[in-house]
């Protein structure tokens, strides 16, 4: 699958917001969306036009997207998938993305942010219910127990030392969380009042039914 490998803070300038892609670095007064608040390119500093109704919703559904790192053709799923399930599609559709294991990580303080969980994942750090699981996409569900499993020093010193970083972050109250044993267990599917930053998800909706 197709990932971008381009500058992300030029993903926060053209959505107009921060999206906290790098994570603590994303707060340095030296970020470039702090200093160039205005979109990238040759005409990012001249007026802006008044987006339609059609440009809000799709300009909502690119920041969700940038936001968890996922490409059209994984997100048009998680939304086929919302829509044939009990519940109201927009909420069914965050829910979906916070269950996934690179988002897991990330909200646990492993990953000081979820392209960096996403590269744990990968490097087979992560356990679920007591097995390897080295997909990001993976969807917790309730009950199940996520852990770090690896024998090595190196990623371990790694690990505390994203926490550290990440202690100021706030572990979502669906997941029960221990920092010495860097474990979780999932107590209840996440909600949208779980989401630290607006998203208005309806617009999403409207988008994809037309």
């Amino acid at each position: 699958m197709g990932r971008y490998t381009g500058a992300v803070c030029r993903l926060c300038r053209r959505q107009g917001e921060k999206l906290f892609l790098k994570g603590p670095k994303c707060q340095a007064d030296k970020c470039p969306a702090n200093k160039r608040a205005y979109p990238p390119g040759q005409h990012g500093e001249g007026k802006r036009r008044k987006l339609s109704n059609y440009g809000l919703q799709l300009k909502e559904k690119q920041k969700v997207k940038r936001i968890y790192g996922v490409m059209e053709k994984q997100f048009r799923k998680y939304f086929k998938i919302a829509s044939k399930t009990k519940g109201v599609t927009g909420k069914v559709l965050l829910q979906l993305l916070e269950r996934r294991l690179d988002n897991v990580v990330f909200r646990m303080g492993l990953g000081v942010s979820r392209s960096q969980a996403r590269q744990i994942v990968r490097h087979n750090l992560i356990a679920v219910n007591s097995r390897r699981v080295n997909i990001p996409s993976f969807l917790v569900d309730k009950e199940d127990m996520i852990e770090v499993k690896s024998s090595k020093d190196k990623p371990k010193a790694k690990l505390k030392e994203n926490l550290e970083l990440s202690k100021e972050r706030t572990v979502p109250s669906w997941l029960d969380f221990s920092a010495p044993e860097m474990k979780a267990k999932v107590v209840r599917l996440p909600e949208k009042s779980d989401i630290q930053q607006v998203i208005q998800e309806q617009l999403i909706v409207e988008l994809y039914s037309k």
